[in-house]
């Protein structure tokens, strides 16, 4: 009888392990967003652009990067603001996008990394860096994935 226990304990086991499985993949999803940004650091910025190795301008990056992954995301910073699931400025993960306000409306957008940096098309100047996500204050967060 011993025998006919275990097997029925072994199979149950693997149930319980399923939702912790989903759990993982839903969370690096996120990192893997972040991971893909990343890899495009030193690539120009370009004014309407929304290449990830010829230039894009910071909402194109997000865009491009966020599309790579099946999510879409509208053109502009201030119209991905308002889409996704808005997302405390203290529960930040990475693959979240950050918003940044400068001229009295959302002008700007970036992916946290973590770490408290993130990736973006900051200017022409400077092309897509990593910077601190505190350059200036983020006005809003939100998750897509």
């Amino acid at each position: 009888m011993p025998e006919t226990n275990a097997p029925e304990a072994e199979e149950y086991i693997p149930e319980t392990s399923a939702p912790e499985t989903e759990a993982v993949s839903s969370s690096s999803l996120g990192q893997q967003i972040a991971d893909y940004g990343v890899q495009f650091v030193g690539n120009p910025y370009v004014w309407g652009g929304t290449s990830l190795t010829n230039g894009a301008d910071c909402s194109g990056f997000t865009q491009s990067v966020f599309a790579n992954f099946g999510i879409y995301l509208t053109r502009t910073a201030e119209s991905q603001a308002y889409g996704g699931t808005s997302v405390s400025l203290d529960q930040l993960q990475p693959g979240d996008l950050l918003f940044y306000n400068s001229t009295g409306s959302i002008d700007h957008v970036a992916i946290y990394i973590g770490g408290g940096q993130i990736v973006h098309a900051a200017n022409s100047t400077k092309g897509i860096i990593i910077s601190s996500a505190y350059y200036a204050t983020p006005v809003r967060a939100c998750r897509y994935w």
